[in-house]
């Protein structure tokens, strides 16, 4: 089968479903190529040797790569933002329109809607078969995020729901979000939940930076790695951290990783005297953060308190998992479940700095074989429940099923 996956981020970006995931489809006999932009997420700028023009074609772990041009941003600027979709929807469409007939499915990465509503259109104009996996779901993340008019919203739930109309096949990343989506009129036999997996890897002999190294030394260390964002809400970990080192003065938090919100906090921890406790890096190649991640004490995670966020699982759930190391989480809902079930974490209330103080204090006085019999647990959850073999031979089912079924109609 030849399949086109559109993703709005890939490789070299840090794209969760990027270069690992599309390898995995290809690797079970399919012909995958990919449909993406010019890299520039999470800082929104072009990254070195990139240009953004009419196409380029790149090769990356074998699959052919196809990108075409949007205006790059990622801050804060609703129009910023706005550009950015657009300008990836009208290549997406334009692009299909006049190629998606050289291909047997087409997979869509949600979010950003705007690929999904542009492939829901030129699949019907070429009669084919698309598949909707869905991470985020809108407009539900964009109110969240604070960026959108209510009138906006509206409009993309009226979006929304002619793309899953039109979509053979809906992939959620959980039973919450699953439930959700049949709740706005989509049929259950069109639904499909699908948990991620970690790209975690213990295979990289790569050192750990010798800044975040001599950082480390001494002293009890809570790392985060990834998007420093609005959703994250890292204010409450930092101050969180600031209560618990006041008891346990070892403890150390880092934050490593870019976003709209890093200028900010990085303000907030120079004004209130915190740099001995919480200190930040920018970002490292994934390799080199999961060696950072394997010598770290504790792997930290919060998000804001927001019903999205109860049926949301962050791909970071699974990532620190298989890190095989203990867990802090500000966190409710779905993921809660996952974290506490699992052994390997402590959560605590979105938000609640004491319950995340206590918390990091309580891990941070238990006995270190303790906590690696807490990371021990985390792993075997993640081997059992999350593994990246099921989760693409699941994908590659509802992807022939969706093709299969959608040729049956036509006939």
């Amino acid at each position: 089968m030849r399949i086109l996956y559109i993703t709005q981020w890939f490789d070299p970006e840090p794209a969760f479903k990027g270069a690992q995931f599309a390898r995995g489809l290809a690797d079970r006999g399919h012909d995958v190529e990919i449909l993406t932009g010019f890299p520039n997420y999470p800082g929104g700028k072009l990254y070195p040797a990139f240009r953004v023009r009419a196409y380029r074609h790149d090769v990356i772990s074998g699959l052919n790569v196809h990108r075409v041009p949007l205006y790059p941003s990622h801050d804060r600027s609703s129009l910023g933002r706005i550009a950015n979709y657009l300008s990836f929807f009208l290549s997406v469409l334009i692009f299909g329109l006049f190629r998606a007939g050289r291909y047997d499915a087409i997979y869509v990465y949600h979010p950003p809607l705007t690929p999904a509503l542009a492939a829901a259109l030129f699949c019907r104009w070429n009669n084919k078969p698309m598949v909707v996996e869905i991470q985020d779901l809108w407009p539900d993340s964009v109110a969240a995020s604070g960026m959108a008019h209510p009138s906006v919203t509206r409009i993309l739930t009226r979006l929304c729901d002619f793309v899953y109309r039109r979509a053979d096949r809906v992939i959620a990343q959980s039973k919450g979000m699953r439930d959700k989506i049949e709740s706005r009129g989509v049929s259950p036999k069109k639904l499909s939940v699908i948990f991620n997996w970690a790209t975690y890897s213990q295979e990289a002999d790569v050192p750990v930076p010798d800044a975040i190294a001599q950082s480390f030394s001494g002293r009890i260390n809570i790392v985060y790695g990834g998007n420093i964002g609005q959703a994250q809400n890292l204010e409450t970990v930092i101050r969180a951290a600031a209560v618990a080192h006041s008891t346990v003065p070892a403890i150390r938090l880092h934050l490593i990783g870019d976003g709209v919100e890093r200028e900010k906090l990085q303000s907030l921890v120079d004004r209130e005297g915190l740099p001995d406790v919480t200190r930040f890096f920018p970002p490292v190649p994934r390799d080199a953060m999961d060696r950072i991640f394997d010598a770290a004490d504790i792997l930290v995670m919060h998000l804001n308190s927001d019903p999205l966020y109860n049926i949301t699982i962050p791909s970071k759930t699974q990532h620190y998992l298989a890190c095989g190391k203990p867990v802090i989480a500000g966190i409710s809902g779905n993921t809660a479940d996952i974290l506490r079930k699992s052994g390997a974490a402590l959560v605590s209330t979105p938000e609640d700095v004491e319950a995340m103080a206590d918390a990091m204090v309580r891990m941070a006085s238990m006995d270190p074989e303790e906590r690696r019999a807490m990371g021990r647990a985390g792993l075997n959850c993640y081997q059992r429940e999350f593994a990246f073999e099921q989760a693409i031979d699941k994908t590659l089912d509802v992807i022939e099923l969706a093709a299969y079924r959608h040729n049956q109609n036509q006939h």
